[in-house]
């Protein structure tokens, strides 16, 4: 599932008895217990909690938004095994993808906001082929239930109408609770998120990858690096010029493009946020981008 889906959502069902699950229902009538999401690695930081135990907390963004998640001493021990690894790798500068398969979570505060969280139970480091196929998948999956939301609209709300209509069993209790707690949403934004998800899994959008040489011989040069990793740092930076002129291209509505609208959908595409913004800068100095007013970016015509 996109970020976008799970952090809309406010509504909860949990049942009465002690074991008895907890969902989390989204505006287009899916119920959420566990749910598998992937992503650039944002942040994971460190916490120290009452008792003395420590609780990470970290960001994953893909491109519709943040998941936001927590590792404790509630987590397998392959989980909080990973997530002090993923710590170290994230404080070298390493831009990590990460897939996970988590449990929903939300919070409600005094003032009755409602904040959606993960609990990840099982993750992995991903190769940008595996985010790309998983983005395919998110997709399909928002854009299905999206066209039952929007049948269910004009039908009847019971499950036997929508069950007349072809809606699939697993979504019809989901559907009724969303219609009646939502009321009539905007699907706009939803099926904005599929068509940047769907650029990037099919490449319309360059975005980061490594490479690593399968040559055995390398030549030094004078500061240490071979040639090879100097003609990949600099492919890497041109790449990364090309993407934030892309995105701005593609997202300027006749206003230019915000600074963190910007760099979040560069984040999505596997490039951390200084490397981005000393690209920006580049852009900037070069001409090749203006700033209408502050911290708001056009391509130079």
């Amino acid at each position: 599932m996109l970020a976008s889906e799970f952090s809309d959502s406010t509504l909860s069902q949990q049942g009465s008895g002690e074991f008895d699950p907890m969902f989390i229902i989204t505006k287009l009538g899916a119920k959420v217990n566990r749910v598998i999401v992937a992503g650039m690695l944002e942040r994971l930081d460190p916490r120290e909690t009452s008792n003395g135990s420590t609780l990470w907390q970290g960001q994953l963004r893909d491109p519709s938004g943040l998941h936001f998640f927590s590792v404790g001493d509630y987590a397998p021990e392959s989980m909080r095994e990973l997530t002090i690894q993923l710590s170290s790798r994230i404080e070298d500068g390493e831009s990590i993808m990460l897939l996970m398969t988590a449990k929903a979570r939300y919070f409600q505060n005094e003032e009755g906001a409602v904040y959606t969280s993960l609990r990840p139970e099982e993750a992995a480091v991903v190769t940008r082929e595996t985010y790309r196929n998983w983005l395919v998948r998110a997709s399909q999956g928002m854009l299905e239930r999206m066209e039952m939301q929007e049948k269910s609209i004009s039908l009847e709300k019971t499950t036997e109408a929508l069950a007349a209509a072809g809606i699939s069993e697993n979504m019809r209790e989901g559907l009724l609770l969303a219609n009646e707690h939502y009321g009539e949403i905007d699907v706009e934004p939803y099926r904005l998120n599929i068509m940047n998800a769907l650029d990037i899994a099919e490449d319309k959008v360059p975005s980061f990858s490594s490479t690593v040489s399968s040559s055995p011989q390398t030549s030094l040069s004078v500061d240490g690096e071979t040639d090879e990793e100097e003609e990949e740092k600099s492919a890497e930076g041109a790449d990364l010029k090309q993407v934030l002129l892309d995105l701005i291209s593609r997202l300027d509505q006749g206003e230019g493009v915000d600074f963190d609208t910007l760099l979040s959908n560069a984040a999505a595409r596997g490039h951390d946020r200084d490397g981005s913004e000393s690209a920006l800068d580049e852009l900037t100095e070069d001409g090749s981008v203006h700033e209408p007013r502050f911290g708001w970016f056009k391509i130079t015509n």
